[in-house]
């Protein structure tokens, strides 16, 4: 079994509340960490939530990348979806980590749409 993608869930946990709040420097951040991932930006769309928070969607040849930030928590949910074997996460999560300034990361990574080889199922 091979999967067709995989999709990385990353938390940023102890950011700072002033940057998780701040759509124009979120926007910024995931775009150069998209590019730092080696990913083709297609296109973007950020919102400012009231009183707080941003979320944002990177559409990417590869899939999408994607940032829900809470700063009342000072936390942001990171997800990045790509299929092949282009992507390297790694730089523009470490990126995004600088920028938010956050003090404690978790990343889980999920292989998607598993493709089974057809003359060995039962």
């Amino acid at each position: 079994m091979t999967g067709l993608s995989i999709q990385v869930l990353a938390d940023f946990y102890e950011c700072d509340p002033n940057v998780l709040d701040n759509e124009d420097l979120i926007r910024e951040s995931m775009l150069e960490a998209a590019q730092k991932c080696g990913a083709t930006i297609i296109l973007h769309n950020f919102h400012k939530f009231s009183p707080q928070g941003v979320s944002g969607m990177i559409i990417i040849a590869e899939s999408h990348f994607a940032i829900h930030t809470w700063p009342e928590h000072s936390y942001a949910a990171v997800d990045l979806f790509t299929c092949g074997q282009s992507i390297k996460p790694e730089p523009g999560l470490n990126y995004l980590a600088q920028v938010l300034k956050s003090k404690h990361q978790t990343t889980n990574v999920i292989s998607r749409g598993y493709q089974f080889d057809k003359t060995k199922q039962s």
